[in-house]
């Protein structure tokens, strides 16, 4: 994937004004990286909107929304929903050349009180919420979206409350049909990923 050189500087920018510089760097580890990147080209591939809009729930700093206006996929809008207030500045100084056309919003908000009314509904946060907080969460969408949802195996961190062992366990807990399901390895665990529609009844 190339990344637009603006897009690069504003990445820089986003580090430089960050009251905490080392967990804004968390967002651009390698691991974060090449699964963010695996997205991106996968749902590339099982996109099934022209320009479609995009909501990511976890959005965390913005860098999964930034490879996305990157990959080809041609977002009319993405929408990053965070919990954490910090995350809004950063999100928006990391995508300041699609804000600035319009394209890019970045939202403080409990993901699962928040609906998104999105071609494409992103969720790379399943291990960070319990099975009853993603229910709320995937109750709360509509079923005409395009699903694509994230999980690991990382039990080592307390903040993972909901990880999986395999694939199958991950497929077992989203309620998503797949039309795409895979894993990616990393240097400490496996990421799990499926792309589908939600589950009706």
């Amino acid at each position: 994937m190339k990344v637009e050189l603006e897009d690069v500087a504003f990445w820089m920018d986003a580090i430089r004004n960050s009251d905490d510089r080392y967990r804004t760097l968390e967002s651009f580890w390698k691991g974060q990286l090449r699964s963010k990147v695996w997205l991106a080209e996968t749902l590339l591939e099982h996109n099934t909107h022209s320009k479609p809009s995009v909501a990511i729930h976890g959005g965390w700093n913005g860098v999964l929304a930034s490879l996305l206006f990157n990959s080809g996929l041609d977002p009319i809008h993405i929408t990053s929903i965070d919990i954490d207030p910090a995350c809004e500045d950063i999100a928006r100084t990391i995508n300041k050349r699609q804000e600035m056309e319009g394209r890019f919003t970045a939202v403080t908000a409990d993901m699962t009180k928040h609906q998104s009314l999105a071609d494409v509904i992103i969720n790379t946060s399943c291990e960070h919420i319990t099975q009853e907080q993603y229910n709320e969460w995937l109750e709360l969408q509509p079923s005409s979206a395009l699903f694509v949802v994230q999980g690991n195996n990382y039990f080592e961190l307390d903040e993972h409350i909901r990880c999986s062992k395999d694939i199958d366990e991950f497929t077992h807990q989203c309620h998503i049909t797949p039309f795409f399901r895979g894993e990616f390895e990393t240097s400490k665990y496996k990421r799990y990923m499926i792309i589908g529609r939600k589950k009706v009844g």
